[in-house]
């Protein structure tokens, strides 16, 4: 059944009042016509079950969907040259990320304009919709490295090509107290540029807590290591030792 995203506020006393926009998908595009039924999701961790009626549509009944992972999942990314981010944007929203903070480095090659923040925000809202997601990732505005690196979260990674740091997923399972804990606890990832971080970098990011990890023993491309770091945490998340997890 198709699934669209909806702002809090289109929701009002039981009916959904469309967009201009999502009125042309849903009877152009997907051709659904007075009656249909299609999923509503406000990007929140709310569903509904709606019918189509002429240019709105009627909530029938809340859904509930548990899809999200057990953490919430913090991506720090060095901004990669071209339309890169755009591809980041989707696979990692598919892969359960919960917040995408876009860093400015001493390598990054990219100065976004206003309009990418929005095409990234539309590109995690319609991923959101294509894997079921209860909730569309927060893109925030690019920032410096180091103000990327503020927000503290429970367990925090930086990824790093080369040295003798520990595979992340070894420093996962190793982490009984994720394992034990039903809370929900809060994970940052940071990935770098082409040519990965700076020492410099990586020493300021120690400093801020971060621990050193490794994705393994070849040179990722900045576009593939957070698709490879966010599968790798959503395996463990899901995996039969966070017996928990639903």
């Amino acid at each position: 059944m198709q699934r669209i995203a909806i702002a809090p506020s289109q929701l009002q006393q039981g009916q959904i009042l469309l967009t201009p926009q999502q009125q042309h998908y849903l009877g152009r595009v997907l051709r659904l016509r007075t009656g249909d039924r299609f999923i509503a999701m406000d990007g929140m961790g709310q569903w509904w079950l709606a019918s189509l009626e002429g240019d709105n549509a009627r909530v029938l009944e809340p859904m509930v969907v548990q899809t999200e992972l057990r953490a919430t999942i913090t991506l720090i990314l060095a901004l990669p040259k071209g339309n890169a981010f755009d591809d980041v944007v989707r696979s990692c929203t598919e892969l359960g990320v919960a917040i995408i903070a876009p860093a400015i480095g001493d390598r990054t090659l990219l100065k976004p304009s206003s309009q990418k923040l929005e095409r990234w925000q539309r590109i995690a809202r319609e991923a959101a919709e294509q894997s079921e997601r209860s909730f569309v990732p927060t893109i925030l505005e690019p920032v410096s490295f180091s103000t990327a690196l503020s927000s503290a979260s429970d367990w925090q990674y930086i990824c790093v090509a080369r040295g003798q740091s520990p595979h992340l997923r070894d420093c996962l399972q190793n982490n009984t107290q994720m394992a034990n804990d039903d809370g929900q606890r809060t994970i940052a990832i940071a990935v770098g540029p082409e040519g990965g971080w700076t020492q410099k970098e990586v020493e300021c990011a120690i400093d801020a807590g971060f621990q050193p990890v490794s994705l393994g023993r070849r040179i990722l491309r900045a576009v593939t290591a957070p698709i490879v770091a966010l599968s790798i945490v959503a395996a463990e998340l899901e995996s039969g030792k966070f017996g928990n997890y639903k």
